[in-house]
């Protein structure tokens, strides 16, 4: 009997090893995303390190840098128009930050039973619900990696797991986000900073240049 009893427990512990090991922790890299804003496609790029991230994409003729920090207390927007010869960064101001921040979803989430592989990962279906506007939606998280948030996954921290499909509010559009890869690489020197030649403008400023208030 015992016999037996000493299989089944090494038969646990190894499932509960192979689970602990399935599990890759990134700690630094580049998440490769599908974006979708109104029908149309584009591809967007997250760089990531410690508690720094960078989210690039392109809108239109412009590329687009947002700079934040886990910790929610920095964020700056980098707007790069080549055929413009225009280089602009804002840096928000704490004002500017509570004031976004006010306009931030608060989800409420739950779970549901259904599943899907998306990227390779094994997801679950979670629904999100919104109590500032009453929207939902859903999200796809999976337990299979975990990554530091960034400012596009910041929202689904207490989704239960890692949110690799995903709606968000960008510059007032609906934008629905597909996680495609995601690699551990070394971040290149400089990758969360502003560059010397981009002209420092406020957060009013740039809102205003893009029709905004």
């Amino acid at each position: 009997m015992n016999i037996f009893k000493n299989a089944a427990l090494a038969l646990a512990l190894t499932a509960i090893g192979f689970t602990a090991s399935a599990q890759k922790i990134f700690t630094e890299g580049i998440i490769n995303y599908d974006v979708s804003t109104n029908g149309k496609q584009n591809e967007a790029k997250t760089f990531f390190k410690g508690d720094s991230s960078s989210y690039q994409s392109q809108m239109g003729p412009a590329n687009i840098n947002i700079l934040s920090n886990v910790k929610g207390n920095y964020m700056a927007f980098l707007v790069d128009v080549p055929v413009a010869s225009m280089k602009k960064a804002a840096v928000l101001t704490p004002a500017d930050i509570e004031q976004m921040k006010d306009q931030e979803p608060n989800f409420t989430f739950t779970p549901t039973s259904e599943t899907q592989t998306i990227a390779g990962f094994n997801c679950k279906k979670v629904l999100a619900k919104d109590s500032k506007s009453g929207s939902t939606s859903d999200v796809w998280v999976t337990n299979d990696i975990t990554v530091p948030a960034n400012n596009s996954t910041k929202y689904f921290a207490n989704a239960g797991g890692y949110p690799v499909k995903f709606t968000i509010m960008q510059g007032g559009q609906t934008v629905q986000v597909t996680l495609k890869s995601i690699v551990a690489e070394k971040v290149k020197p400089g990758t969360f900073g502003i560059p010397k030649d981009f002209d420092r403008i406020t957060f009013q400023e740039l809102m205003s240049m893009g029709g905004g208030r």
